[in-house]
């Protein structure tokens, strides 16, 4: 039978105590990413072959005399850390992504791992070590292995992502066979068959009330409570952008993966599109990587294929019975 790995992400009702816990066990995250970070430089610079295993052995021998209050919270908190920054410098290598840096306070995703050992779940509660049970807004949605999870903060709420491995879901029967989508930015979602989506265009539509928050924000004295909770309000408010584009894309992307047996996308360079001053926050907006990444993996849970068309095929130039070729029409006419 095959399986596939799925995460249900849900919202944490936490206590003050409890979210005193939370802060201090993403710190305790952060603190050991820094200090793997300044040790694999150390040891890179010296000649040496770092890596997360060295990293973790030279860290446990250290907390007892010079980190004890790494004891208070779970032990995956600052472990997972150091095979983070080995993923980091893994991609580096591939050049998928950039060099690694220090993670500062305020300025980075504040989140912490457990292991599958470490956490209990049960109805609409999960126990995290050396904290105790903890509310949940829902109960966890899926049956089967439960494999990790991950404790998040985004803007003042507290996530927590339960990956869990379960059977592929049954293939759907599909009603029709195939359709082309292509992708843009004043109507995202273009079909074929003539039918097309107009985005939600959430930035655009909340970017009045960002900008007078921003402002406020900008007047507040650095480091005060008044511009923490100012900074607060931002962070709602682009959370809110972020909730309301993904309902869309998801319930989009649901729907072909399950209605079409194939579904043909182009393959958008969004890197250089991003590019353009004129346009980047609108391409942004409408999400097209998001679009193909949950199209891609949502086909191959329901047994719909997904065939991403060559960016430079003449998909305007050529018709679609016969296939001739219409040399005259220009370039600026293609869709």
């Amino acid at each position: 039978m095959q399986t596939i790995a799925v995460s249900h992400r849900i919202r944490l009702v936490p206590n003050r105590t409890q979210e005193d816990y939370l802060r201090r066990a993403c710190g305790t995250a952060r603190f050991a990413y820094n200090w793997g970070l300044a040790k694999w430089k150390e040891l890179y610079a010296s000649g040496g072959k770092p890596s997360a295993y060295e990293l973790k052995r030279q860290f446990r021998q250290q907390i007892d005399t010079n980190f004890p209050w790494v004891r208070e919270v779970t032990k995956c908190a600052p472990e997972q850390s150091f095979n983070d920054l080995a993923v980091a410098f893994r991609n580096f290598f591939r050049k998928n992504a950039k060099y690694p840096n220090f993670k500062k306070k305020g300025k980075c995703h504040d989140a912490f791992y457990l292991s599958n050992d470490q956490f209990q779940v049960t109805n609409k509660r999960i126990r995290i070590p050396k904290l105790g049970w903890v509310k949940m807004r829902e109960p966890l949605r899926f049956n089967g292995k439960i494999l990790a999870a991950r404790v998040s903060r985004t803007a003042d709420h507290w996530y927590v992502a339960i990956q869990v491995e379960m059977p592929k879901p049954a293939e759907t029967i599909k009603t029709h066979d195939a359709i082309g989508v292509d992708l843009g930015i004043n109507t995202l979602i273009y079909c074929s068959n003539g039918a097309d989506e107009k985005g939600p265009r959430p930035l655009r539509n909340a970017l009045q009330a960002l900008r007078k928050l921003q402002r406020r924000l900008s007047r507040k004295q650095k480091g005060s409570n008044n511009r923490r909770k100012a900074a607060m309000k931002v962070a709602r408010l682009h959370l809110r952008v972020t909730n309301i584009r993904k309902d869309f894309l998801h319930k989009q992307t649901h729907a072909l993966a399950t209605q079409y047996q194939m579904v043909a996308i182009e393959d958008l360079h969004v890197k250089g599109m991003l590019k353009c001053h004129n346009r980047a926050r609108s391409v942004s907006d409408a999400s097209f990587g998001e679009f193909r990444r949950q199209l891609e993996y949502k086909s191959h849970w329901y047994g719909s294929t997904v065939v991403v068309v060559d960016r430079w095929y003449p998909s305007s130039k050529t018709c679609s019975a016969c296939g001739t070729k219409n040399a005259e029409l220009a370039a600026g006419d293609e869709i």
